[in-house]
């Protein structure tokens, strides 16, 4: 699943007429670099839920089929966060885990294989902290599991694989991840990985310029 929907408030003006994730660096929209490193890591069904001018990205997208994929899109209205978001896309997901990436990233990360360790209910990847998010969001252990409490602190990357059981208990709605995720690793059920290679967090104009600078330099 690629999250694509939010409004990007931060990157207006370009958002007031756009959608986030098709905002260009590199010569091609954000979700485009995501579905091609999918389709490249073998992952060729998607599903892509939206909200702030979201039929853009139908039109701009399709099924998929432009990309050697297959898309179905999980369309919300009004935004329902992260967590709801994808609670409203699991008929999409199935019965097994799932790799969601966020829509407004970009990173050299490998694509992790879709697979989760023992009865773990979702692996994260994490990266070193940008200068935005100083404090980090979570630990990991020498173990591989991710904590709440610890260090060294790291940023979570806006890759995970989750199983649905994660939301179980979970009712239509708006609601954010991050406290299931934390219920999950007191209950010592989240893996994790620490990525450190390139990483961008696209929130701002200013760092959208720079990994356009990045990609057409590479």
């Amino acid at each position: 699943m690629i999250l694509a929907a939010g409004r990007g408030e931060r990157m207006r003006p370009l958002t007031d007429t756009c959608p986030k994730p098709l905002l260009q660096a590199g010569g091609k929209p954000l979700i485009v670099h995501h579905i091609e490193r999918l389709a490249a890591a073998g992952i060729r069904d998607l599903a892509i839920n939206h909200a702030h001018l979201g039929e853009q990205i139908e039109s701009a997208l399709g099924d998929g089929s432009a990309f050697g994929v297959r898309i179905r899109y999980s369309p919300e209205g009004e935004a329902l966060e992260t967590g709801g978001g994808i609670f409203r896309a699991l008929p999409l997901l199935g019965p097994e885990p799932f790799l969601v990436v966020n829509g407004d990233i970009w990173t050299d990360c490998r694509i992790p294989e879709v697979g989760l360790a023992g009865d773990d209910l979702a692996h994260l990847v994490l990266v070193d902290n940008p200068p935005h998010n100083p404090e980090g969001d979570f630990a990991l252990d020498d173990d591989e599991r991710v904590r709440t409490q610890g260090s060294p602190r790291l940023t979570f990357s806006g890759i995970g694989i989750y199983h649905p059981d994660l939301f179980a208990g979970c009712t239509p709605g708006a609601f954010p991840l991050a406290p299931l995720l934390r219920r999950a690793m007191d209950q010592g059920r989240v893996g994790g990985r620490h990525h450190q290679g390139l990483w961008f967090d696209i929130g701002t104009p200013e760092r959208l310029a720079e990994l356009d600078r990045l990609l057409e330099r590479r």
